[in-house]
């Protein structure tokens, strides 16, 4: 199995926890709360564990909030890979009301991080690479960092064997996709990003398809994954155009299922299965996470009772 380096520059403590009824004005008495380490790669990095494969993580912790975030990724039984980040990681709180069952994110601020920081970071995720690693960057970059900063981390790897999988949002996901002289492997988005981007529906998985294909053309990434919702995913890569089907389950929680997804995606590539493979792989990890409450991610016995569920098809 190749080895795996999870990215995570922006990490936060996520606390879920859930009230009767969320309303304005008065005291919530919320339910004992489940804390869990955070951040778009270390959840790639515990969804990957959780279905029993190998991870590392490298990610940037600061303070009293990244100590006992450490101390949580040591606990799930990670392998973390620590970066000094500038000041204390930030903290999340996702609040499910009882009584409509939506779920409340609240998303507190980052560490600012100036050009320095960012350049050794840079360095120090180089140094932490294997021959032939896949790279997942995923979730968003540090506060001061710009919006070509996950690019120029693929061009750090040009002379390399590594393979980049990037899954981000905004500004640096706009930045990826208006093309690069050294894309990723694969650039993951879901359908509400793809849509901005397109600057119009995509209604169709023919839609979808067609749109993550345009963006092979213009260089965004040698694969483009589109997720679709309960419609599945779909991806590109200038010579075939697939779709994956996602399996009907339950929804307790949606936190988590697009980093399942690349868990489950990057798991099957580590271990050299065919892209349509690792798009069934990466389906019925998402579909496994959704069916979890909170933070909880996929879990293994639902992810491989989905996976033939997972059909994958030309289009």
């Amino acid at each position: 199995m190749h080895d795996i380096l999870t990215v995570t520059l922006n990490p936060a403590l996520d606390l879920a926890t859930s009230v009767s009824e969320v309303q304005p004005n008065i005291k919530l008495r919320c339910a004992p709360p489940v804390t869990d380490p955070g951040g778009g790669g270390i959840n790639v990095a515990r969804a990957i564990h959780q279905l029993d494969g190998q991870a590392r993580c490298f990610v940037a912790l600061g303070g009293d909030t990244g100590h006992a975030l450490l101390h949580l990724l040591t606990k799930a039984g990670l392998t973390p890979v620590v970066h000094t980040a500038p000041s204390e990681t930030r903290k999340c709180l996702a609040v499910i009301d009882l009584h409509s069952n939506n779920q409340f994110r609240f998303m507190l601020p980052s560490p600012d991080w100036e050009p320095d920081d960012i350049d050794a970071a840079r360095a120090a995720i180089r140094a932490a690479a294997q021959p032939g690693s896949i790279i997942v960057l995923s979730g968003s970059g540090p506060s001061g960092g710009a919006p070509d900063l996950y690019a120029r981390i693929c061009q750090d790897f040009a002379d390399t064997d590594a393979r980049v999988i990037l899954d981000t949002s905004g500004p640096i996901l706009a930045h990826l996709a208006a093309g690069q002289v050294q894309p990723p492997m694969v650039l993951r988005m879901d359908q509400h990003e793809a849509e901005g981007l397109a600057r119009r529906p995509l209604s169709s998985r023919d839609d979808s398809a067609a749109f993550a294909a345009s963006l092979v053309r213009r260089g965004a990434g040698q694969m483009v994954i589109v997720a679709r919702g309960a419609d599945g995913s779909v991806l590109a890569d200038g010579t075939q155009r697939l779709h994956v089907a996602a399996p009907k389950v339950e929804i307790r929680s949606k936190v988590g299922a697009g980093d399942s997804f690349v868990g489950g995606f990057t798991m099957a590539l580590a271990r050299d299965e065919d892209i349509a493979a690792a798009l069934q792989h990466g389906s019925a990890a998402a579909s496994a996470a959704v069916m979890t409450d909170g933070t909880q991610l996929c879990h293994k016995d639902d992810y491989l009772r989905l996976l033939d569920t997972c059909v994958v098809n030309p289009l």
